[in-house]
C-alpha cells in the first residue's frame, strides 16, 4: 500500500511540474516593438521624425533585455533616416542590417550603392 502511495505522489509531481512548466513564456527570436505600427506609419506617410524617434527608443528597449530587432527593422531605420537627408546614419543602419542579417546583403548592397551614386529616394 505504501508503494503505491509514493507511486501516485510521484505521478502528482510530476504532472506539476509538467503543468506548470507549461506556464513559463517562451522567449521570443525577435522583440518587434513598434516596429511593425512604424512601417504602416510610413506607408500612410506619418511624420519620419517621429517614427525615428519610436524605432530608436524602441531599439533602445530591445537591446536592454538582450532582445534581437526583427529582420528589416534596421533598414527600415534606414530608409527613415535616408528621407531625412541623413546620409551618413542611412548607411550606418543599412550596413547593421547587413551583418545581423547577411540574407539581405544584395538588397542593402544595391541601396547603399545607389546612395553613393545619389539615386536613392529621399
Amino acid at each position: 500500500m505504501e508503494t503505491k502511495m509514493n507511486g501516485l505522489r510521484v505521478i502528482a509531481v510530476a504532472a506539476a511540474a509538467l503543468w506548470l512548466s507549461g506556464c513559463a513564456q517562451p522567449k521570443t527570436l525577435y522583440q518587434w516593438g513598434s516596429y511593425q505600427p512604424e512601417v504602416y506609419e510610413y506607408f500612410k506617410g506619418e511624420s519620419k521624425e517621429a517614427q525615428v524617434a519610436k524605432l530608436e527608443e524602441d531599439l533602445q528597449k530591445i537591446r536592454s533585455t538582450n532582445g534581437n530587432p526583427p529582420p528589416g527593422y534596421h533598414a527600415q531605420l534606414g530608409m527613415l533616416y535616408g528621407s531625412l537627408g541623413k546620409d551618413d546614419q542611412m548607411v550606418q543602419e543599412f550596413r547593421t542590417e547587413k551583418t545581423l542579417f547577411p540574407e539581405s546583403a544584395t538588397y542593402m548592397d544595391f541601396l547603399m550603392r545607389n546612395v553613393k551614386t545619389g539615386v536613392a529616394s529621399k
